[in-house]
């Protein structure tokens, strides 16, 4: 089946640039549906199951978000998808803080600059199949120097899905407690946690279980959420000791 994607850029030669970029980053067929505006981004999500891409429909697997459109900012658009079931990634010119921390606080997966050459953005974007948050070399010299001169008494890092899964977290370890029963892995979420704990890519766990790696990349979003983790290591501790695995 193919990869649906959304491309959200209201500049054509941007956005055909970026689309470029996708079907060279991604080995399965792609049908990506361009947006120049948020309405139209809206309309075409709606169309996907709405804001939480309900079952039954086909929703969007990976989300390219621009900031600055001619109806509004697209971190609007990424605090109404905070539960919309699509890995998304900012794409935009800005390098700032008082860009990156808020669209990284509102749900973003990843953060590329749009300057950056083709074959860098390739790299970055394929980063998605090997469980890496999407980011720009300039944003990530950012964030390290944000967190390499954060005090440990006063720093106060923007938490955020793309924070927590590459462990820069300023949050205190979450206690193991036993896994209530409602939140009890399925059996396609425990054979992902199995690959996951010993070691497996992303990539190499779709192959091995025949399924899309945008699928495995779901099935780990609801695994952390489940058993309350944020990284591979913490939910391979975890599993390990209660027997998830």
């Amino acid at each position: 089946m193919p990869v649906k994607v959304l491309i959200l850029e209201d500049n054509p030669v941007a956005r055909s640039f970026l689309c470029r970029v996708v079907r060279e980053s991604f080995s399965d067929a792609n049908v990506i549906t361009e947006a120049g505006d948020l309405e139209t981004a809206r309309r075409h999500i709606n169309l996907t199951g709405g804001d939480r891409g309900l079952h039954g429909v086909d929703p969007f697997k990976l989300i390219l978000v621009d900031l600055e459109l001619p109806d509004g900012n697209g971190m609007e658009l990424l605090a109404e998808l905070t539960h919309y079931p699509a890995t998304k990634i900012v794409t935009t010119l800005y390098s700032d803080d008082d860009h990156l921390f808020p669209a990284l606080q509102r749900g973003a997966d990843g953060y590329l600059l749009k300057e950056d050459r083709f074959e860098v953005l390739v790299e970055e974007l394929q980063k998605i199949v090997r469980g890496q948050p999407p980011l720009s070399p300039a944003i990530a010299r950012r964030l390290l120097t944000h967190f390499r001169d954060a005090t440990s008494s006063d720093a106060q890092a923007p938490d955020s899905g793309f924070m927590r899964a590459t462990g820069f977290t300023t949050s205190k370890p979450v206690p193991i407690d036993k896994v209530p029963d409602h939140e009890r892995l399925t059996p396609r979420e425990s054979e992902v946690l199995t690959y996951l704990s010993k070691g497996f890519t992303i990539k190499e766990i779709a192959s091995l279980m025949g399924i899309k790696w945008f699928t495995v990349n779901d099935h780990i979003k609801s695994i952390y959420k489940k058993l309350n983790v944020s990284s591979r290591a913490e939910a391979a501790v975890l599993a390990s000791k209660q027997g998830l695995v």
